[in-house]
């Protein structure tokens, strides 16, 4: 029986909207960021729009390419202070 696509988790959507803005803030595009994370840009923008659920690998690769610690890109604004 197939199963239904399940919606991506608030942590997903979050994830993703930390990434973009900090590729964004940085001035990278999504090319570049792929380059310095070892990763497809392609892949990137599906991160981005949150349709991929992505390894703590992955997301560690990204989090090291844009010199930042994995659990900024995960926790709300809040969490860090």
């Amino acid at each position: 029986m197939p199963q239904e696509k399940r919606l991506p988790s608030p942590s997903r959507k979050l994830f993703a909207q930390r990434l973009r803005a900090e590729r964004l803030a940085r001035h990278l595009t999504q090319e570049k960021l792929g380059e310095l994370a070892d990763l497809t840009w392609s892949y990137i923008g599906q991160v981005e729009r949150g349709g991929r659920n992505i390894s703590v690998d992955n997301m560690d690769a990204l989090a090291q390419a844009l010199g930042l610690p994995l659990a900024s890109l995960l926790l709300p604004k809040a969490a860090e202070d």
